[in-house]
């Protein structure tokens, strides 16, 4: 399934395996029948509706999905906004729940207003979900969670303590202002770097949305509000690079340092000219492949066990029966060094 170039180890981080994608987000009517139904119309449909469509992040999970679809021989079907926007997304839900999906998977703008949509398709038969970005206050019934919140939280803040040496002052660009995910990745910072960094400090945090020119010019404007300030975090895949971005644009390489949940290819330049020292992230196709596996799960009826054999690549993903959720696995650290050997 995923085929890797390399395995890489970084700390107590095992880096997880990547593959190359594609931007297709149409159906993908040419899938297999090795699992689920038989050909067309038969075919389990799962739908995935990412925060926003047309990035390289989601684009990569797309393409774990179509993947899956192959193998399992479901129908993967996948449309999100083309701007991070909550009404938007809806819009496509409702129109996944008219056609009368299998399974309908979501990576929610804003968990709280998806949620009365989640249980109207719950409540028409549809099989209900979240990925990459949780609902926990909707009846979904499973979360296919990238990796834990407190790998992702504390290997953020490692990286960006190494690059200040432990002290200063950091600030926080993110995404979403109502993204569950990051923001719990966000909240483990705070009392992360309180406890274990004691003489460094969270400034401030500010939402750019899914929008790297916005993330740079908020960049830039901290900088320039804090003159004291050596370290600047980008929450998602579009502020990673956006505060990377501004560091090198105001000169301030090797004075401000900065990290973030950046996708390899669009990181690779500011990891090497050293406006960024890493990119925390997780094998981003493999979370769409195990994506588009749980739909086809919940279709069938099938119940998840402690430990699912996905994959010959996902053996052993873990599921919680007590919060619903399936755990893709450990973080992955991005660097100069090993760049390269990823290819989206």
């Amino acid at each position: 399934m995923i085929k890797a170039k390399k395995t890489l180890m970084v700390g107590a981080l095992a880096l997880a395996a990547v593959m190359t994608f594609s931007g297709c987000t149409s159906r993908n009517d040419d899938a297999g029948s090795t699992a689920g139904s038989g050909d067309g119309d038969s075919k389990i449909k799962v739908a995935f509706v990412p925060k926003l469509q047309g990035i390289p992040y989601f684009e990569a999970m797309n393409a774990g999905g179509k993947q899956a679809a192959e193998e399992l021989g479901i129908e993967w079907l996948y449309q999100g906004p083309t701007t991070a926007d909550a009404a938007a997304q809806a819009d496509i839900v409702r129109s996944f729940i008219q056609q009368g999906v299998d399974a309908l998977i979501v990576a929610p703008n804003d968990p709280d207003s998806m949620a009365p949509l989640l249980k109207e398709a719950a409540d028409k038969g549809i099989k209900v979900a979240t990925a990459d970005t949780d609902a926990p206050n909707s009846v979904r019934e499973v979360f296919v969670n990238q990796a834990s919140v407190e790998g992702i939280g504390q290997a953020l803040t490692d990286s960006i303590m190494t690059a200040m040496g432990g002290k200063g002052k950091y600030a926080i660009v993110s995404c979403g202002e109502t993204a569950a995910n990051l923001n719990a990745w966000i909240d483990v910072q705070k009392k992360y770097t309180a406890e274990k960094y004691p003489e460094a400090e969270i400034v401030d945090v500010v939402y750019a949305g899914e929008d790297q020119a916005a993330a740079t010019s908020m960049a830039t404007d901290l900088m320039n509000a804090n003159p004291d300030l050596t370290g600047l975090v980008g929450e998602c895949t579009s502020s990673a690079p956006g505060v990377a971005q501004a560091v090198k644009d105001a000169g301030k390489i090797g004075t401000v340092f900065t990290d973030g949940l950046g996708t390899p290819q669009s990181m690779a330049p500011y990891l090497k000219d050293g406006s960024s020292s890493a990119s925390i992230l997780w094998d981003v196709q493999a979370l769409g492949y195990l994506t588009a596996w749980t739909g086809l799960q919940l279709a069938e009826g099938n119940a998840f066990e402690a430990t699912n054999n996905v994959s010959a690549d996902l053996p052993a993903v873990e599921f919680d029966s007590a919060t619903k959720v399936l755990l893709l696995g450990p973080a992955l650290e991005i660097t100069k060094d090993n760049v390269d050997t990823f290819d989206y």
